[in-house]
């Protein structure tokens, strides 16, 4: 799960760097295991756009979801989620 102290830095970063709303590219990577995969994807609309990138040898599958968002907060609160799944690794 991600601290305050991080989840404060990356609100501040997150307001230097962007305008709200704006387009926001999350990627996640784990092991192609389905459940994991569900829980990562209930955590976006279904209109979020969703690309899926195996690695070379298929161990590890990569998520790039792309949404509109309205502020950082809203992002935050994503990654919160998905850093509250086992096994996903959030960049």
């Amino acid at each position: 799960m991600l601290s305050e102290e991080v989840q404060a830095r990356l609100r501040e970063r997150l307001d230097q760097v962007h305008e709200w709303p704006s387009v926001y590219m999350f990627k996640f990577i784990c092991e192609p295991d389905q459940a994991r995969i569900d829980k990562i994807t209930a955590l976006f609309p279904a209109e979020s756009e969703i690309l899926r990138r195996y690695s070379s040898g298929g161990k590890y599958l990569s998520l790039t979801i792309r949404e509109v968002m309205m502020n950082a907060e809203d992002v935050v609160q994503r990654y919160v989620g998905a850093s509250e799944i086992e096994g996903v690794i959030v960049l």
